[in-house]
C-alpha cells in the first residue's frame, strides 16, 4: 500500500530536490511533530526513509532551533555506522529529511521482544557503535542520546547511530546544559560539573548492559532516587551475570561505567582511547580491518518476513490521517511568514549528497543551541513513547513518560506525563 506523488509536468530531476521526485510507501513511524515513511526515488529507485516535520507545531513548541541544528550536523557526517542524511529540503508546511532505510528495527523494538541479547551479538554492535562514536568525536560532535531506540538495524543486522537533534559540537570549553534522556545521561551532566564527548561513551556502557541483562545499571523510584543512583551506586552485577558475560566483557561495561573521566573507556584524547577499547581482549574476535567495509556477517538477522516496527502507524496514517501527505507546488509569495517561519524557510536549505560536497557549519550553529532542548524518538522508531525514567530535557521542563503507562523489567514508573523543573523554565521540545 503506498500512495504515488504525481503531477501531469515532467519532474525536473536535474532542478533543486523536492517531494516530486519520491513516492510515497508505507509509515514506520510517528513523533510529535511528524512522521517516517519509507520513500523510493523515482529516478534512481533507492529507497530511503523520509522524516518530515510539520512546520506549524514546530514553531508552536519552539523547535525551530533544534530542526535547523539537526539539519547543519547531518550535512557534515557520513559513516557507515550512522544514519546519514541523503538529501533535505522544504514545502510550505513540512520541513523533510531524507535518510538512509533500516529496515531491521531499533534496539528496542528487539530487547522488549527478546528480553536480552546473547553477548556476542551486543559485542559485535559495540565494536560497530564505538566506530561511530569515534567518528563523531574527530569531527568535534557529541550525540549526547545514545540509547537503544537511537539504534537502529538495517536489514542484515548492522547498527547505527541516529537521531542528533540533540547532537552538538564540542570545544574546549566544556557545556553545562542537561540535555539527553535521564537513565543513559552521565554522572558529569547530572551534576552539573561541565561535560564532554566522555558522555557518550558512558551511555554506550548503559546499552551495553541493558542489552546483555535485560535491565539497565542504575534505577531509581524517581528522578532523585534515579540521580543518585547515576552519581553514587557502586555498579552491581545481576546474580546470573557469568553466565550471560565473560569476564572481559563486564571488564568493558565496567570501564564505560567509570565516573572518573580520566579512568574510562574511550576518554583518551586524540583518538588514543577508543584504540585502546579496540586492543582490549573482548574485541578480540571482532575483525576491525573489515569492520567498516561491513564485510563481517553479523550474529543477528532481522526478520525480512515481519516488520521491525509497530504496525499501527501504517493503520492509524491510512484510518485517522485527515491531512495525508502529499507532493505540492510552492506558494509564489512568502512576504508574510512569522519570523520563527522565515528563519525555518532560510536556514533549512536544500541537499543533495549526489550534487553537494558534505560540510560543517561549526563554529556559526553554535547559537542555535542556547534554547535547544529535548530529544526525539528514532528515525524509524515503532514506539512514540519512552522507557521508564527516560527523561529527556535540555536547560527546560522534561516530561517522564514510560509511553505505555506500564513497568519496565520490573522497574517503578512515574506517572505517565509527570513534570519535573530542570534550572531555567524553557519550552519542551520534541520531534521525530
Amino acid at each position: 500500500m503506498g500512495a504515488v506523488c504525481c503531477r501531469p509536468t515532467p519532474i525536473d530531476f536535474d532542478g533543486e530536490v523536492n517531494l516530486f521526485h519520491f513516492v510515497l510507501l508505507r509509515c514506520v513511524g510517528k513523533g510529535a511533530f511528524g512522521k517516517v515513511r519509507v520513500v523510493q526515488h523515482k529516478q534512481t529507485r533507492e529507497l530511503y526513509a523520509l522524516k518530515y516535520i510539520n512546520k506549524a507545531k514546530c514553531v508552536k513548541m519552539k523547535a525551530v532551533p533544534n530542526v535547523i541544528q539537526e539539519r547543519r550536523l547531518l550535512e557534515e557526517i557520513d559513516h557507515p555506522y550512522i544514519v546519514n542524511l541523503r538529501y533535505a529540503f522544504q514545502d510550505d508546511e513540512n520541513c523533510f529529511f531524507v535518510l538512509d532505510l533500516m529496515l531491521g528495527g531499533d534496539l528496542r523494538f528487539h530487547l522488549e521482544r527478546l528480553g536480552a541479547m546473547p553477548e556476542e551479538t551486543v559485542r559485535f554492535y559495540m565494536a560497530q557503535l564505538s566506530s561511530g562514536l569515534a567518528y563523531l568525536h574527530e569531527l568535534g560532535i557529541m550525540h549526547r542520546d545514545l540509547k537503544p531506540d537511537n539504534i537502529l538495524l538495517d536489514e542484515r543486522g548492522n547498527a547505527h547511530l541516529t537521531d542528533f537533534n540533540i547532537a552538538v559540537h564540542f570545544g574546549e570549553r566544556k557545556l553545562t546544559g542537561v540535555a539527553g534522556s535521564m537513565a543513559y545521561m552521565a554522572p558529569e551532566i547530572l551534576t552539573k560539573r561541565g561535560y564532554t564527548y566522555y558522555i557518550d561513551w558512558w551511555s554506550l556502557g548503559v546499552c551495553a548492559y541493558e542489552l546483555i541483562f535485560g535491565r539497565r545499571p542504575f534505577r531509581g523510584r524517581s528522578n532523585s532516587d534515579l540521580t543518585y543512583s547515576i552519581s553514587k551506586d557502586p555498579l552491581k552485577w545481576p546474580e546470573d551475570a557469568e553466565k550471560k558475560c565473560s569476564r572481559n566483557g563486564m571488564q568493558v561495561i565496567k570501564g564505560l561505567l567509570e565516573r572518573d573521566t580520566t579512568k574510562r573507556f574511550g576518554c583518551k584524547p586524540g583518538g588514543e582511547g577508543y584504540q585502546e577499547l579496540r586492543r582490549h581482549p573482548w574485541f578480540k574476535p571482532i575483525d576491525w580491518d573489515t569492520l567498516e567495509s561491513k564485510e563481517q556477517i553479523p550474529p543477528f538477522i532481522p526478520d525480512a518476513k515481519k516488520a521491525n516496527f509497530d504496525a499501527s502507524h501504517e493503520l492509524e496514517e491510512l484510518l485517522l490521517e485527515d491531512n495525508p501527505l502529499k507532493a505540492k507546488a510552492r506558494k509564489a509569495n512568502q512576504d508574510n511568514l512569522s519570523a520563527e517561519m522565515r528563519q525555518m524557510e532560510e536556514q533549512f536549505t536544500s541537499y543533495d549528497f549526489k550534487k553537494m560536497q558534505r560540510r560543517s557549519y561549526y563554529p556559526h550553529n553554535q547559537h542555535l543551541i542556547s534554547t535547544a532542548t529535548a530529544t526525539s524518538s528514532g528515525l524509524a522508531s515503532s514506539r512514540p513513547g519512552t522507557p521508564a525514567n527516560d527523561l529527556r530535557v535540555e536547560n527546560g521542563i522534561g516530561i517522564v513518560s514510560n509511553g505505555h503507562g506500564d513497568l519496565h523489567n520490573g522497574e517503578e514508573t512515574l506517572g505517565e506525563k509527570e513534570i519535573m523543573r530542570v534550572d531555567k523554565i524553557a519550552a519542551m521540545k520534541e520531534y521525530s
